[in-house]
């Protein structure tokens, strides 16, 4: 599996797209917005979009989600359901935030346990409420790789002052189902650079218990 980062919206979330080299099919992970950097990185790699993949239901990562299946045909797989009534709210939030975008209803809502595959890559779900109550992961084992959304940055964590956030549920989210992947696994988060599990684990001030 390949992967491209696209950042979107004034708040340079990170679109990611994963994809298969033998058949080229690709899933779009978080498109906020600013599709038309979607599209060009789509066909610079001459990718077919077959999958529309969400973490949760934040405006900066789903802005762009109803208007991309509605252009492509694709569809949309994830949050979990417990991210509904951000969705629902996908207007209101936009008149808060400056930004646009429209509710939609997955074509499947995602539980931990569950896998979503585009041509030959199979990735697993990880449920990690918290910075949401619906907040997934998507994790493939075999790249050793994951996209996690807003639950964890390099240095930092997600926050947890949106309503329905959880500080203790976020905290063993990353503990409980991130950690055990193993410390040399790398993650793209929903902003800023890339890091690793281990790195995060012994360094970062919120989880090695150097703040609260």
């Amino acid at each position: 599996m390949r992967y491209k980062i696209v950042p979107v919206t004034p708040f340079e979330q990170n679109c990611t797209i994963f994809w298969c080299e033998t058949t080229r099919e690709a899933a779009v992970i978080d498109p906020g917005g600013d599709l038309d950097r979607v599209y060009a990185a789509l066909a610079a790699d001459n990718l077919t979009l077959a999958l529309i993949l969400v973490t949760h239901g934040h405006i900066d990562h789903a802005g762009g989600v109803a208007a991309l299946a509605a252009a492509t045909g694709a569809p949309i797989e994830g949050p979990h359901a417990e991210d509904r009534f951000w969705i629902d709210g996908m207007a209101q939030q936009g008149s808060s935030f400056g930004l646009t975008g429209q509710p939609f209803t997955p074509n499947r809502w995602l539980r931990q346990g569950d896998t979503v595959r585009f041509g030959e890559i199979e990735l697993q779900v990880l449920h990690c409420p918290g910075h949401t109550p619906g907040h997934i992961v998507f994790y493939h084992p075999e790249s050793r790789l994951a996209q996690v959304g807003d639950v964890l940055f390099q240095g930092s964590i997600g926050r947890t002052d949106f309503p329905r956030g959880d500080l203790e549920a976020l905290l063993r989210s990353i503990r409980e189902r991130l950690f055990p992947l193993g410390d040399e696994v790398a993650f793209i988060p929903g902003h800023g650079p890339m890091s690793e599990i281990g790195e995060e684990r012994r360094y970062n001030p919120f989880l090695s218990g150097r703040f609260g």
